[in-house]
This record gives structure tokens, sequence and C-alpha cells, in this order.
């Protein structure tokens, strides 16, 4: 390394008060790992505001970098597996949570982490998709898993995706709808209409309808399928909209992390409850996964949903983000 410090991001709590930076770390303080990461690129998701805010439930133990994403170029590697000069992307894993993530110049991390940039995708693409994007495939290929192709395509009904304005949303929009699917897409901001029909939405679901608890333990079969990415008493409403045997891939807690509901759509339909963890992956799957995201996302669409800024704007970002006020995904440029 160049340099005997780096500008970090970096979160303290001092005696119950927290306070977050940027500012120079000294390079002696990086954790110990297999491969060394010039990062070039972070992102901003939920949970990067929350700690970032200090708000708790996040940031497992300080002083922390947050930023559960990085993209960038390996600089040094003990690794047979990684070279000095090759692009390499990491999300979840814990970054930003129990160990320093990608909100500084620089990150070490062992290679069973670490996945080499698919081909067509660029360092900047890459976390534009980061783990909002990385979590909408793995939802998708666990309601392919499920039979959601026969339910959905085979009897035209379909996907249902909440949270839409956001980038898991808006990331599984555009995929489901390359891979043939009928798209509804939900959202309680009305104005982004036009931009969710650019992604691939056949039709728009006014999030307040998706939030009254049906008087009924079942209403009539419409979806074949659901990408949730808010949780609470959304997840709760649409389940017995659910056709028979379809799927809810449930990955998000923007509206809560309790929901009440009754067991009918499960014990009368088959409905299938599908719980997507995007931390804990092993290497087979984050493989699969980045390799169907280089198949199937159509990276002129994550392009128009993407806006890329300066590391300095995390703290106003992160508001925004918290306040359901970003469309699409925002790259911080590192």
């Amino acid at each position: 390394m160049p340099t005997s410090s780096f500008e970090a991001l970096l979160a303290t709590n001092t005696d119950g008060k927290f306070a977050a930076s940027i500012q120079p770390v000294a390079k002696e303080a990086l954790p110990p790992g297999e491969i060394l990461v010039r990062v070039r690129y972070s992102s901003l998701n939920y949970k990067d505001g929350l700690a970032v805010t200090g708000r708790p439930g996040v940031i497992r133990k300080f002083p922390m970098i947050p930023g559960i994403d990085f993209a960038g170029i390996v600089e040094e590697s003990t690794s047979t597996e990684f070279r000095p000069g090759d692009s390499v992307v990491l999300t979840g894993a814990g970054a930003g949570e129990s160990a320093w993530g990608g909100y500084a110049e620089f990150a070490r991390w062992d290679a069973e982490h670490l996945v080499n940039l698919p081909a067509g995708i660029s360092l900047e693409q890459s976390m534009a998709i980061g783990t909002a994007g990385f979590t909408a495939m793995q939802c998708v290929i666990a309601l392919e898993k499920h039979s959601a192709q026969r339910i959905a395509k085979e009897a035209g009904r379909e996907i249902l995706v909440t949270g839409a304005g956001g980038g898991v949303g808006g990331i599984a929009i555009a995929i489901l709808a390359k891979l043939g699917y009928k798209v509804a897409a939900s959202t309680g901001r009305a104005e982004l209409s036009d931009y969710l029909r650019s992604l691939g939405a056949s039709e728009i679901v006014p999030r307040e309808s998706l939030t009254a608890a049906s008087p009924k333990g079942l209403e009539r079969e419409r979806w074949g399928g659901a990408v949730d990415s808010v949780g609470g008493p959304t997840l709760a409403s649409i389940l017995p909209g659910m056709a028979n045997n379809a799927s809810v891939a449930s990955c998000g807690l923007a509206g809560g992390t309790a929901f009440s509901a009754t067991v009918l759509p499960f014990i009368l339909r088959g409905v299938n409850l599908l719980g997507i963890n995007s931390v804990r992956v092993t290497r087979e799957e984050r493989s699969e996964v980045w390799s169907r995201l280089a198949r199937d996302l159509p990276l002129d669409r994550l392009d128009a949903m993407t806006e890329v800024a300066p590391l300095d704007r995390v703290f106003e970002l992160a508001e925004k983000i918290l306040a359901g006020k970003i469309r699409g995904r925002v790259v911080l440029s590192v």
C-alpha cells in the first residue's frame, strides 16, 4: 500500500454517544485477511442508512466502517484464487455490521467472501446492483424453484413486487419482465408510475390497497408469486390473494418486522413463504446469483435507475433512504 493511511467513514460509540465522520485511518488498523482491495465504489442500502445515522440493529461492534457492499481492484493477495489487478465484488457477509465494510478506500477480506466481477458488468454497475440487486435475484431464483413459471406464466398471473420504488423492487421488476413474467408493481408514490413501467411493470398497485387486513382468510386468486421487500402489514395483506401453490419471497422489513396473518393461505392453498437471507450465503450460491444477474438483468434499465454520488453525501442520502425518498439505486464513489 503506497500510503500509511486511507480515508474512511468511521463510526464510533463512546459512552453511548454515536458519531460518524470521514477521516484518515491507519493502514495497520485494517483487519487480517487474504485479499487487500482498493475500493472504487460502494452503495447505499436501507441497512447502510440505519448504520450511518446511528440507528440500532446493524452495527454489532465499534469502531466500524459501514458499507455492506463494495467493488474494487485487488491490490495484494495471498490467495491463489485472486491476483493483483482482478476486479472483485463483495455483498453482505457481515460487512459494515461485524466486519469493516465498503465506505473506505481500502478493505481487507478473505477470498471466500469475494466474487470475481462477471464479464459485461462494470465496477460501477456492480454496486448499482449491490445487495439490493443480489437480493432481488435471490428472490427470483427462489420463486423459480417453487414453480413460479408454471403458476405465473402458464396461468397468466402476475408476479407482485412490493416496495417497487426501492432498489430491490426496481431490479426485481427489470429481471422478471425480461424473463417474460407479467409484473405488478406496488408503490406508495404515484409519481413513480411511469418510471416503474419503464422498468417493465405492466400494472401499478397503490400501496394503500395492500396494507389493510383482509376481512376474509382468503381472497380471489390473483398473484402467481410475489417479491416482498416491505414486510409488516403489507406481507400479511398479500397472502390471502396468492394463487394455489404460489410463493412469496420475503426479503425486507421497511414496513415493520411483525405481521399478523391467518394460516388459511398456507393450509388451503399451499402458499409458500420463502425467507431470503442475503448475508449468510455460500460461495456456490454467490457465484450462481452473480452469473444469473449477468445473464438476466437488463443493464440499460439498471443504468436508468441509478444515481452516482460521492461518499461525503452519504449522511444526507442515508436520511432520504430511511424516509422512503430514494428512487432506485445510489452508487457511492469511494
